[in-house]
């Protein structure tokens, strides 16, 4: 069933003050070129609804939402009411949990869902006819060419307890889970060999709607369990809390192409770094990290290591994400470039992620190559301008002229020393 996004569509048609369910994109990247999605920097995020201060970082429309001991209230009262928050940031891969009672009555819909710009999409959705059963569902791009996706679960009471529907969405899989236990998965091979697989960042869609509303074509009145009765109203859905474990923070994510890959999405701004991604940063600008993950605290590569004992120059950089480097090399400039070596990272301004190793063509602020022993390495050519976002030291293939002056000294006052040692060598024989 095409779920709240169908439902958008209808909505849009028909132009519906009140309707402003956010299942379509303002800017869709994949067509054109849009701003940067607004992230967070914070790893867990937690939002109590109970309070009214937790609609702070949601956008409300639709309707009023008053809040109190059962938490949010989304209420339809008549035709036309659609109350509806959209959280004001993005997140990359994580895990969303949120405590719910649906709403009673036929053809009412509560959604709570995941989308991205591109409108990928992952669902819950309850209806108000069915108290001992929920919907799951998902999209990639957009794609309603087929309603083949969506399963019905299980779950006791929707209507009269609250339930916590979760949410695991990493690059390999997408679980939902009902208080706490697995009802289904979804690996990225099977949705179409990963082309629909929602993969861009996405942000909190929470709403209740009618379905059943005389404005739907009949398919959706059908799926909705047949036409509102709006005189049996007010329908009410309440959100308890919401919890967030946000794998790749970051101040914004930006699409660097229209593929609507994940390959395609940058960091800016991280604070932190997930399994399987690179970080970079310079001391004068804010870091900028690439990451897939699937896990939301267990950083395996990370921009920390100690090169060997025998080298000829260390070079430390130091960045504001507090991550460190520790560089080798057997010449260096005077700028000091160096040929780095890390353990586990390799600098990059901007390295694209992918599963288990990532090769890149980096528009960073290194000139030359870096590569980590751990799973990504990263090809740079451009200027070593300090309005990079990368590390602030640069690779070069020749000596610098300092380097080459103590060498020329060091020869000169070694070589006499080495003949006289020769020489008293012989006369002892």
């Amino acid at each position: 069933m095409p779920s709240f996004m169908k439902f958008a569509a209808a909505a849009l048609a028909v132009a519906t003050p009140l309707v402003s369910a956010q299942t379509y994109s303002e800017c869709n990247p994949m067509k054109a070129t849009c701003p940067a999605n607004k992230g967070s920097t914070e790893s867990n995020l937690h939002f109590d609804f109970t309070k009214a201060s937790a609609l702070d970082q949601f956008k409300v429309s639709g309707g009023s939402i008053p809040t109190g001991s059962n938490g949010a209230e989304f209420t339809i009262n008549k035709e036309g009411d659609a109350p509806t928050i959209v959280s004001d940031f993005y997140f990359f891969y994580g895990e969303l949990s949120i405590e719910m009672k649906a709403a009673p009555g036929q053809g009412i819909v509560s959604s709570a869902f995941l989308q991205s710009d591109d409108l990928d999409e992952v669902d819950w959705e309850a209806l108000g006819g069915k108290d001992n059963t929920i919907e799951t569902n998902y999209f990639g791009k957009g794609d309603t060419t087929t309603y083949d996706r969506e399963t019905w679960v299980d779950v006791s009471s929707p209507q009269t307890s609250f339930h916590t529907y979760t949410i695991q969405w990493s690059k390999d899989t997408i679980n939902w889970l009902i208080d706490g236990a697995i009802v289904r998965t979804l690996n990225y091979k099977d949705a179409q060999g990963g082309a629909r697989f929602p993969q861009t960042p996405m942000n909190i869609h929470i709403g209740i709607w009618a379905g059943g509303a005389p404005t739907n074509g009949q398919g959706t009145i059908d799926w909705a369990g047949g036409p509102t009765d709006y005189s049996k109203g007010p329908f009410s859905m309440y959100i308890k809390s919401i919890s967030v474990k946000n794998a790749n923070p970051a101040e914004s994510y930006t699409w660097s192409d229209k593929s609507g890959s994940a390959e395609s999405i940058k960091f800016t701004g991280s604070k932190a770094v997930s399994s399987r991604s690179t970080t970079t940063s310079d001391a004068a600008t804010s870091s900028s990290s690439e990451a897939i993950s699937s896990s939301t605290e267990s950083p395996s590569t990370t921009a920390e290591g100690t090169s060997s004992a025998a080298t000829t120059l260390a070079t430390k950089t130091s960045s504001s994400s507090s991550a460190e480097s520790t560089a080798e090399t057997t010449a260096a400039s005077s700028s000091g470039a160096v040929s780095a070596s890390s353990s586990g990272a390799s600098p990059s301004g901007s390295s694209s992620p992918s599963s288990g190793s990532t090769s890149s063509s980096g528009s960073s602020s290194e000139s030359g190559s870096a590569s980590g022993s751990g799973s990504s390495t990263e090809t740079g050519s451009s200027s070593s301008s300090p309005s990079g976002s990368g590390s602030s030291t640069s690779a070069s293939a020749s000596a610098s002229p300092s380097f080459n002056a103590a060498a020329s000294v060091a020869a000169s006052y070694l070589a006499p020393v080495s003949l006289l040692g020769l020489l008293t060598a012989m006369l002892q024989l």
